[in-house]
């Protein structure tokens, strides 16, 4: 239940190196760029996905997120609290005024809550966002593969 600092540097270092193949798009004055989800393995109920928001713009706000590859999605964020990792789910991320924000293994993250089916490499998943001034937009998030070395990841965090 517990996640060292050099399981989270190994960890945000070898999912870097998959956001070669990430996707975007843009609304508004925002553009999403570098978006990719996290394969999942058969039995897994929640899968993960990654991006970053340039906003050229005055501020903004993500206020929600879905997708028809599962049940919900969450807006979540970690924090190390001594040498225990700790993930909360959030409202809302705000985006500065000509600003950015990026969502990262070990930071801010989406969770996709009861996926319907694993994530495979190769497909993508459709994530749906809703921002507060840019109005919706709907990203393909291209899975990528994850080092079997790496684990889940959740599993090791204390939520």
């Amino acid at each position: 239940m517990y996640c060292s600092k050099f399981f989270l540097s190994t960890f945000i270092l070898a999912t870097s190196v998959t956001n070669l193949f990430a996707q975007s798009a843009e609304v508004g004055k925002l553009s999403i760029t570098g978006a990719y989800a996290r394969e999942t393995v058969a039995g897994q109920s929640i899968g993960s996905a990654f991006l970053k928001i340039k906003n050229t713009g005055a501020a903004d706000k993500l206020i929600s997120a879905s997708s028809p590859s599962g049940s919900e999605v969450q807006l979540h964020t970690m924090t190390m609290e001594g040498n225990v990792m700790k993930m909360s789910q959030i409202a809302s991320i705000d985006i500065p005024p000509s600003g950015s924000i990026e969502l990262t293994p070990g930071g801010m993250h989406l969770m996709i809550m009861g996926i319907k089916s694993p994530f495979k490499v190769g497909e993508s998943v459709k994530i749906k966002f809703k921002f507060t001034n840019a109005g919706e937009v709907e990203v393909n998030f291209p899975v990528q593969s994850m080092s079997p070395a790496m684990g889940g990841g959740h599993d090791r965090m204390k939520m």
